[in-house]
């Protein structure tokens, strides 16, 4: 009994071993299930809310295009489509909650077509010096339109970098490219390259877009000022015949169907050219709840005649693949002469779709500063 004691304590010894490694490997194999079971969760959730969003954006645009049609075209919410959701009453499924905010992004200046004496009109009202104001819109249109003539002295040094770059001869495709562009960085930008006050101020004048018009439904005060009309005075007027405030409370909320309307507000005789009251961009921004889970989803999309995403000028490469393309293209017409395919079907959609993001693709606003 005694010789035989180590060797039971031995073999206890590994059981209780053995025991210790497989309850490890056990808590290990656990904690990696638990880990892959909720990716997986969140993954089907964020499936399921996302084909939600798209649910809500479809029944969304929906709802305009009824509005479009009964009043020739979109002007203002006040029509009756600011709340999409509530006028036809759809809701998402049992559990979820979803919510839907328009933006009118053509009540913004379309800065493919802004010129030079409406950047320097706005930037002096920003209390800029006429002088940075010239420079500053030379910077900007050098960067943006190709065989562009400064008005100043502003001499871009973009090849002299660490990376030499040259300028892209086309309108912005971003407001992230402001940091480039020689001069506007300084003034759009604080010390710690954080977008400042200008920068906001900036992006909610612009708009990335290609339209001829903006809408006068939905110009803000700085945009008024662009196009002629800084008086504080004036912009009030407009604002009170739109939401039916001060002298226009006894006829309510209304809309301009012509931007002529505008003119008695403004106290003016004509309105500048590029001015409209027709929709030609919205932003549609939906946001899915299911519980703590949220899915943001944002689209901008624009009716037939309206805004158009900014198209890169051709260089002589592209125009080289345009006509091989070409070459290719009259090719497979020839072929298909000698066998008829079967034509697809045409999808009459009554939006062009300009710009879809998710999530985290949802660029938001950057914050102020801290103060010192």
């Amino acid at each position: 009994m005694t010789r035989s004691s180590p060797r039971r304590g031995s073999v206890l010894v590994i059981v209780l071993v053995t025991l210790l490694f497989t309850s490890f490997a056990l808590v290990l194999f656990i904690e990696q299930a638990s880990t892959d079971l909720l990716v997986e969760s969140r993954d089907a959730t964020a499936a399921r809310l996302r084909r939600d969003a798209y649910s809500t954006l479809e029944a969304t645009l929906a709802t305009l295009e009824d509005f479009r049609r009964a009043g020739g075209g979109l002007h203002s919410p006040a029509e009756g489509w600011g709340d999409p959701l509530g006028f036809s009453g759809w809701r998402p499924r049992e559990g979820c909650t979803a919510e839907v905010t328009l933006e009118d992004e053509s009540g913004k200046l379309s800065l493919p077509h802004a010129d030079a004496a409406t950047l320097v009109t706005l930037f002096k009202a920003w209390d800029l010096k006429p002088s940075d104001a010239d420079r500053l819109a030379d910077a900007l249109l050098g960067w943006m339109r190709r065989d562009y003539v400064p008005t100043t002295a502003l001499v871009p040094d973009y090849d002299a970098g660490d990376v030499p770059f040259a300028a892209p001869a086309r309108p912005l495709r971003s407001f992230g490219e402001l940091a480039a562009v020689d001069y506007a960085r300084d003034v759009f930008y604080d010390e710690h390259g954080r977008p400042n006050d200008l920068w906001r101020r900036f992006t909610a004048t612009f708009s990335l877009y290609d339209y001829a018009q903006l809408n006068l439904n939905a110009a803000p005060g700085d945009v008024l000022t662009a196009i002629g009309f800084p008086d504080a005075a004036q912009q009030q007027r407009l604002h009170d015949y739109l939401a039916g405030t001060g002298g226009y409370t006894s006829q309510g909320p209304s809309w301009l169907t012509s931007a002529s309307q505008a003119a008695a507000p403004l106290g003016t005789s004509a309105l500048p050219a590029g001015t409209g009251a027709l929709v030609r961009a919205l932003r549609v921004n939906v946001t899915i709840h299911e519980g703590s889970t949220v899915f943001r989803l944002s689209a901008v999309v624009a009716p037939a005649g309206g805004a158009t995403i900014v198209k890169a000028t051709a260089t002589s490469s592209q125009v080289a693949a345009s006509d091989s393309a070409a070459t290719a293209a009259q090719a497979a017409q020839a072929a298909a002469t000698a066998a008829p395919a079967t034509p697809a079907p045409q999808l009459n959609y009554p939006f062009t779709l300009l710009e879809i993001r998710e999530n985290g693709e949802i660029p938001a606003v950057p914050p102020a500063a801290p103060s010192a």
